[in-house]
């Protein structure tokens, strides 16, 4: 189960990473940054939500998911392959 949701935690990552980058930037130029360019709002005008503002908010919210079941996964406590067998004899010498 774990490999399962780090492989698809893996896969989410590279999805978000892909849909950032491929959204256009809202005032990247200098001039954007102090005001300028037109804009009466602090980060630009706000548009019509695309695609990509929706993916975007779709992946990260399953990332978040996948981190939380991840880190609670983790957190349990495990047993161990020697907890239940008996402490073995110790070895008999060779005898000649």
């Amino acid at each position: 189960m774990t490999v399962l949701l780090v492989v698809l935690h893996v896969l989410i990552s590279l999805f978000l990473i892909l849909v950032v980058l491929l959204q256009q930037g809202k005032g990247a130029d200098l001039a954007g940054a102090f005001g300028g360019g037109g804009s009466q709002t602090a980060f630009g005008a706000r548009g019509a939500t695309t695609l990509l503002h929706k993916l975007t908010t779709a992946f990260f919210i399953l990332f978040v998911i996948t981190s939380m079941s991840l880190a609670i996964l983790q957190a349990r406590p495990r047993s161990s392959v020697m907890s239940g067998s008996a402490p073995s004899a110790p070895a008999t010498p060779a005898k000649k």
